[in-house]
């Protein structure tokens, strides 16, 4: 039997045609890679923040195989060095340029209004990771927006509680003046004065500044029961040493915002011995979620984790459970705010839930330093839900 050319021409068509369509439907069935966008500081006053943020998060993709609901992890990353007037440049990078599924950041609360500002308008999917500024999960909530860490006003509100209950009567504040500082202290004034006590004076100076010599000069003066403070990076270090070296530290307790403190004891030494804050995370919960954790974070990293570490992983989390409700599709908002909205997350901090705003309904815990620790004394306050004023969902 003849077969003529123009025949096996034909047949080896057919088999390329068929080929082809195989491996086009192949890649059909399998997803193409998770572009995430890292914003986060890696300069600057907040660049140990970013850094601990970006090692939970590729620590819980690990766990998972480098891989989130089948897709493997792409990481695009972009240093917001803490400027908000650069902001909506550096997120347009990650959207417009580099066509992200999901943008994770950032730190500053500013810096977090343009990226939540920006999220809205393309509809691309956002996890903030630290910054608290409320009105992300507030005014400017919405489904594609989400918070792995806390409101501003959540840690100031939980010490608030915690200082009217010792009795305390007269407060000054102390901070940066940008949205963490002036949110922070609004939230604490809140519960302060619900318990009966009185801000005396407020003070700020604007961010990153760290000459506090004036300010602590006009504390001395006021002579209030205990200063209330909210510094962060490496502001907090120089402030709790400047605070002790005056002399304030015997005679007006500091309290603060557990962000003074968290991953800056070591570099504040003796001066943080004793300080009391209020966080949703603490170095010795001793559960064995928290165990685990810092057993890998330490092995991956030669460091021990702090809250940043947490709030990175846990977005890493919500991510996977997000996605996983959608077979990876990181534009089904609706579906992945339903799917977060109904489980509790076992994260290393405790469990905790996500609100109706998208902010996490957690825990608080009263923490004193001491030994290089943020040891847990006690809860500041239990399950603490934002307020999520002027959200609409």
């Amino acid at each position: 039997m003849t077969i003529s050319l123009n025949t096996l021409a034909a047949r080896g068509a057919q088999v390329l045609a068929l080929t082809a369509l195989a491996a086009s439907m192949a890649a059909a069935q399998t997803p193409g890679k998770l572009k995430v966008g890292l914003m986060l500081p890696y300069t600057g006053t907040f660049a140990a923040l970013g850094t601990a943020i970006e090692n939970g998060f590729r620590q819980h993709v690990t766990e998972l195989g480098g891989k989130i609901a089948g897709r493997e992890v792409e990481y695009f990353k972009v240093d917001d060095e803490s400027d908000p007037s650069k902001a909506t440049d550096n997120v347009n990078k990650l959207i417009k340029r580099d066509q992200v599924d999901v943008l994770i950041g950032s730190v500053h609360s500013g810096v977090a209004m343009a990226m939540a500002k920006s999220a809205k308008e393309s509809g691309t999917l956002l996890i903030v990771p630290n910054a608290g500024a409320d009105a992300v999960t507030g005014a400017m909530c919405a489904n594609n927006i989400f918070r792995s860490s806390f409101s501003n006003w959540q840690p100031g509100y939980a010490m608030g509680e915690v200082m009217a209950k010792k009795g305390i009567k007269k407060v000054v504040t102390i901070t940066w003046k940008y949205a963490a500082g002036d949110e922070s202290v609004r939230g604490f004034k809140e519960s302060f004065e619900k318990g009966g006590g009185t801000v005396v004076k407020e003070l700020n100076l604007p961010f990153p500044g760290v000459e506090f010599q004036g300010l602590l000069t006009e504390i001395a003066a006021a002579k209030p029961d205990a200063v209330f403070t909210f510094f962060a990076g490496g502001g907090a270090v120089k402030f709790v040493k400047d605070y002790s070296a005056a002399g304030l530290k015997k005679s007006i307790p500091l309290y603060g915002s557990g962000f003074l403190t968290d991953g800056n004891l070591e570099a504040q030494g003796e001066a943080a011995d004793g300080l009391f804050t209020a966080l949703h995370y603490a170095d010795s919960l001793d559960t064995k979620r928290d165990n685990a954790f810092r057993l890998n974070y330490a092995k991956t990293y030669r460091l021990q984790p702090d809250v940043y570490a947490v709030q990175g992983y846990d977005a890493a989390q919500m991510l996977a459970i997000g996605l996983n409700a959608t077979k990876g599709d990181a534009s089904k908002s609706a579906e992945i705010s339903a799917a977060l909205r109904k489980v509790t997350i076992d994260s290393p901090r405790g469990p905790f839930t996500i609100s109706k705003a998208h902010n996490p309904v957690q825990d608080f815990y009263l923490r004193q330093a001491g030994a290089k620790e943020n040891k847990k004394v006690g809860i500041a306050s239990a399950k603490l839900e934002d307020p999520a004023r002027g959200c609409k969902l």
